[in-house]
């Protein structure tokens, strides 16, 4: 049996369909997985053992429709749902395909209007009723995240200081208004008394480097200095992940790391939240919900469309560091 999984981006939304794609190698019998995954999000999968073959899309989505239709494939799994997902389905007709509801109309009413009719479930376990037709159960096992041994980080790579523990903050995420502004990362930075590692992508160097300037010996600027498999390795190897709704995260809750989000525009509601399967590890949320314009967008904006930025200017950093130092003691 031959099934094509499709999700083409980003990091996060590609770890949360980990535990179908384990659960459906391992639930059905001779089951073969090809996956199909954008160039830029491949280091993402590419080392996952539950894959039988990657298939990547380029710039040009006819040459991938090509190659997926020599597969001649049995079923088609659509996590991705949108326009070329759907001309890939319509080019494979003969392939039985499921698809993923992303609750679009729920989530625009819920940005829109403030009306929630979103279910009280994460999105993990509303992918798995799209591949109820097999028959695989969620084995509660969470999140998979697997990295090679040529990207695992050599202790000397890091700080002396940092070798006995460190706290890792992700400072980036895909738009401004996820991200906690410099001033509060630096207020979090101060008040934090434990070795701390930025992390984030080329992007976020610039900022990270202003906070480290802070305590150059306490604060370690990570960004950009490392791949993503080299940053999700330095993820697996921190005592307590603080981060945005971004997908470092979801690789701390692959790796079983405890976990403090931070939700600006987006709500934990939308279904994106540590996702750790039936395992009981500590996790806090931190987020503003007596703002009526919050949650704006289900994904995210450049600037505040309100031009108060609230939903992070009145994020209580003192809660963060007396969770961060509750969870040290423990």
């Amino acid at each position: 049996m031959k099934i094509l999984i499709i999700r083409f981006s980003s990091i996060g939304d590609i770890v949360l369909t980990t535990p179908v794609i384990r659960c459906l190698k391992k639930q059905v019998p001779h089951a073969q997985l090809h996956f199909a995954v954008k160039k830029s999000f491949l280091t993402v999968v590419e080392s996952n053992p539950y894959i039988d073959k990657i298939h990547v899309l380029e710039d040009d989505l006819h040459a991938l429709i090509e190659e997926l239709k020599r597969e001649h494939f049995d079923y088609i799994v659509d996590l991705h749902k949108n326009v070329r997902s759907l001309r890939i389905k319509n080019a494979l007709n003969k392939a039985t395909d499921f698809t993923f509801n992303k609750l679009n109309i729920e989530k625009w009413l819920m940005t829109a209007l403030k009306i929630n009719v979103l279910p009280a479930k994460h999105i993990v376990d509303r992918e798995f009723v799209a591949v109820k037709h097999f028959h695989v159960h969620n084995d509660g096992k969470g999140l998979d995240y697997f990295i090679p041994e040529k990207d695992v980080v050599p202790e000397t790579d890091i700080p002396t200081s940092h070798m006995h523990g460190y706290i890792g903050i992700v400072i980036g995420a895909a738009h401004t208004t996820k991200k906690l502004p410099i001033e509060k990362l630096k207020e979090l930075c101060t008040k934090i008394e434990h070795p701390i590692i930025l992390l984030g992508g080329k992007e976020d160097s610039a900022v990270a480097h202003e906070i480290a300037a802070i305590d150059p010996i306490k604060i370690y600027n990570a960004c950009g200095k490392f791949n993503l498999n080299e940053s999700a390795d330095l993820v697996r190897k921190a005592k307590i992940i603080i981060s945005h709704d971004t997908g470092l995260m979801h690789i701390a809750a692959a790796f079983k790391k405890p976990i403090i989000s931070v939700w600006g525009n987006t709500i934990p509601e939308f279904g994106m939240c540590p996702y750790y399967g039936d395992t009981p590890i500590p996790n806090s949320q931190f987020q503003i919900t007596n703002l009526r314009c919050r949650p704006c967008s289900k994904i995210g904006h450049d600037k505040c469309p309100k031009k108060h930025f609230k939903c992070m200017m009145q994020q209580d950093i003192d809660g963060m560091v007396a969770k961060v130092e509750e969870w040290l003691k423990k």
